[in-house]
């Protein structure tokens, strides 16, 4: 085992673990992302899910650990225009307020968008 500091996560098993952790939750959204569009209606398990997976995907990316993996901008670009279509056509038919529709609207996009920041970010280092 090779460690690189006294960090919980400065050694190689601590990156592979996180590496796999990352994959799962990329795969969780590629998965979901390329299944039936009902499954990431608003009200639906991975509706609410994508964007928590993407969430986390950034909040790691973030911290700048080794092992941490994120998808290709362009992939992050194609599920937020997959994710948001489904978003836009489902929404109205749970009456939420404006307010709130519009600003998890933001919120939404600012998701997808952050991620594919930190990709471009990452290949541009």
């Amino acid at each position: 085992m090779g460690d690189w500091g006294t960090g919980n996560f400065d050694n190689d098993t601590a990156a592979d673990h996180l590496s796999i952790l990352t994959d799962r939750l990329i795969t969780e959204v590629a998965d979901a992302m390329a299944g039936d569009p009902v499954e990431i209606e608003p009200d639906e398990y991975w509706g609410v899910a994508v964007p928590a997976n993407l969430e986390l995907l950034s909040l790691l990316a973030r911290q700048g650990y080794v092992g941490a993996s994120l998808p290709e901008a362009e992939v992050i670009e194609e599920w937020k225009k997959t994710y948001m279509a489904v978003w836009e056509g489902c929404i109205e038919d749970l009456a939420p307020s404006s307010g709130y529709k519009d600003k998890r609207r933001t919120v939404l996009i600012r998701t997808f968008d952050d991620l594919a920041e930190l990709r471009r970010k990452e290949d541009s280092d």
